[in-house]
C-alpha cells in the first residue's frame, strides 16, 4: 500500500464465485469520486522537506486534502462470457489495499478457473530523491520508471486456491548514490491465497507473500517475507472489508553509511466500507476507506508511517 503514489476507491466482492466475469456482454464499470485526507512520514517523499540536517533523522511529515476520481472500465465477451479485456483497478485487489492501474486479458476455463495477464503501467513511475542521503543542503527530485508484468490464476483447477506473481523493473534517472546502494532493480513478487467461506454472506482470505528484489547494488538489494488476512462481509446494502498485513524485508549487505545491514519491519491496516443503492439510487454507492501503514527499520533513517481516511460516491455502469 503506497499513499504517495496511488488513490484508493472501495469495490467488495461478493463472496460466492461468479459463474461469469460479468453478468451481461460488452461494456461495463464504475467511476468514483471520493475526497480525503492523508498524511506521511518518510525521509524519501519529495513532498517534504528538500533539505535534512542529518542521516540519523526521521523523515519529514506531509498532510493534506485531495480529491480525485477513479475508476475501471471491461468488454466482456465468448458465448459463455468467460473473456474479458479491462483497465482500471481490480475489485478484490482495491478491497484488500492493493490499488494499481492495470490493463489486461482474462479467461476463465468450465472448472470457474479464471487465467489473468497483464501490464501495470503505472506502478513504478514515481519521484524520488536523486541522493536521499545529501546533509545540509537542497536534495534534488529525479524520476523512478519501470514496467510491471503480472500473471495471476484464480480458483486454481476449480480450487478456492489463487496465485498472484508480478515481475518488475524499476529504473532510477540520476541515481546519485555509492555503488552499493544503487536502485536500478529487478523484482519478482509472489501470492499465494486460499478463500475460506465462513457462511453465504462472508469469507476469510488468509495470504502468504514473498518477494525479491535484485537491484545494482547488494545494500538495496533484498528479500521480503510476509502474510495478510483479510475479513470480507456483507450485511444486506452494507459491505465491509478489513485487512491485516505484516512483513519483513532483509538486505543483502552492510549500508556504508551506518556500517550494518538494514532490516525492515512493516505493519498494514485498514477497513472499507460501502454502501449500496444510496439514496435508493440503483446504481450508487457511498464508500468509505482508512489506511494506515508503519515501517520499523534498524536504521532510523528508513522508518516510515502513511495515513488516509476518504469518503466518495461510486457509480457502476
Amino acid at each position: 500500500m503506497n499513499l504517495r503514489n496511488f488513490s484508493f476507491i472501495l469495490c467488495v466482492v461478493t463472496p460466492s464465485a461468479m459463474a461469469q466475469l460479468a453478468d451481461k456482454e460488452g461494456i461495463s464499470g464504475e467511476i468514483a469520486l471520493t475526497t480525503g485526507f492523508t498524511s506521511s512520514t518518510s525521509n524519501f517523499n519529495t513532498e517534504g522537506e528538500d533539505t535534512i540536517s542529518s542521516v540519523y533523522q526521521k523523515g519529514s511529515s506531509d498532510n493534506g486534502f485531495m480529491a480525485f476520481p477513479l475508476g475501471s472500465i471491461a468488454y466482456t465477451f465468448g458465448q459463455e462470457l468467460n473473456q474479458q479485456v479491462y483497465a482500471g483497478t481490480t475489485r478484490q485487489d482495491v478491497a484488500t489495499g492493493t490499488v494499481v492501474l492495470e490493463v489486461g486479458y482474462k479467461y476463465q476455463f468450465d472448472s470457474r478457473m479464471v487465467v489473468d495477464v497483464s501490464i501495470l503501467p503505472t506502478v513504478m513511475s514515481s519521484k524520488t530523491w536523486a541522493n536521499p542521503y545529501l546533509v545540509d543542503s537542497a536534495r534534488t527530485e529525479t524520476d523512478a520508471s519501470g514496467n510491471a508484468f503480472r500473471f495471476k490464476v484464480e480458483n486454481i483447477a476449480g480450487s478456492n486456491f489463487t496465485i498472484d506473481s508480478a515481475y518488475a523493473t524499476k529504473d532510477i534517472e540520476n541515481d546519485d548514490v555509492v555503488d552499493v546502494l544503487k536502485r536500478d532493480a529487478d523484482t519478482i513478487y509472489l501470492k499465494g491465497q486460499y478463500r475460506l467461506p465462513l457462511s453465504r454472506t462472508s469469507f476469510v482470505l488468509p495470504s502468504v507473500i514473498y518477494q525479491s528484489s535484485s537491484a545494482d547494488g547488494k545494500a538495496s538489494s533484498y528479500d521480503q517475507y510476509g502474510t495478510e488476512v483479510s475479513f470480507f462481509k456483507i450485511m444486506q446494502r452494507h459491505q465491509l472489508v478489513l485487512t491485516a498485513g505484516y512483513n519483513q524485508r532483509n538486505f543483502g549487505a552492510d549500508n556504508p553509511i551506518y556500517g550494518k545491514t538494514r532490516k525492515d519491519d512493516k505493519l498494514s491496516l485498514f477497513a472499507a466500507y460501502e454502501y449500496t443503492k444510496f439514496m435508493d439510487w440503483q446504481d450508487w454507492s457511498f464508500i468509505s476507506f482508512a489506511g494506515y501503514s508503519s515501517t520499523d527499520s534498524n536504521i532510523t533513517f528508513y522508518d516510515e508511517s502513511e495515513y488516509i481516511a476518504t469518503v466518495g460516491l461510486n457509480y457502476k455502469f
